[in-house]
């Protein structure tokens, strides 16, 4: 038998999953609440093996009391919002499942519920299909940085500069003096000045702040 805690602010909704919930031979309700406040103490108190969180509350809304809820519980989100943010900040806090009112049956409900309480996932389609969004500009993002790096990784094999070379217009790109840079790389002053003249050949400029703005490709 799963303990199952509902929250939601509206005495309707939660009569009517309890209704539902006890009428099963696999779960049953221990407690309501109608606050985001009033849930964690549930929570903390009674420990359920699922939560069904609504998110628009008085006093402390689902997303606020998420984490600490998670701490005690596994947490299913059962709201009528939609809205993808939402939804991606609801998961990302540590939710484990996401029910829109509307897109699900009771059955659905209860299979939700079962799913969450070992642990796996359960997300209507509207959720679902935030996430799957989610996945893939992160994965576009992740893309982007790579090509982004392999393009800069060319440009500098093109420059034609030495490791030390590129060493050295790393510290001025730090804003180190020449003395410094000596310091640094245990090098004399007179040869950190003879590493940026060939720097500055091979990147065909004429000081420092061009030769750095040319070999960080923003130029």
């Amino acid at each position: 038998m799963i303990d199952v805690l509902v929250v939601d602010d509206n005495p309707i909704v939660r009569a009517a999953l309890r209704g539902f919930l006890d009428c099963t031979d696999s779960a049953r309700v221990v407690a309501e609440a109608g606050d985001g406040r009033r849930a964690v103490a549930f929570a903390r108190r009674l420990r359920p093996a699922v939560t069904l969180l609504d998110h628009r509350m008085p006093i402390a809304d689902g997303l606020s009391v998420l984490g600490e809820l998670c701490r005690y519980t596994a947490v299913l989100v059962l709201t009528s919002d939609a809205d993808p943010v939402l939804v991606s900040d609801m998961l990302r806090g540590g939710a484990r499942g996401y029910l829109v009112h509307g897109e699900f049956d009771p059955d659905e409900l209860l299979r939700a519920v079962l799913a969450v309480s070992c642990g796996q996932s359960w997300l209507s389609a509207p959720a679902a299909a935030v996430a799957v969004a989610a996945v893939r500009e992160q994965a576009d993002r992740e893309r982007a940085h790579r090509e982004q790096l392999e393009s800069q990784l060319q440009d500098r094999i093109r420059l034609g500069l030495t490791r030390r070379e590129e060493d050295v217009l790393g510290l001025v790109a730090e804003g180190m003096s020449n003395a410094a840079i000596a310091r640094r790389l245990v090098l004399t002053e007179k040869t950190v000045k003879n590493h940026l003249h060939h720097a500055f050949t091979k990147l065909r400029v004429g000081n420092r702040t061009e030769a750095v703005l040319r070999w960080t490709g923003r130029r």
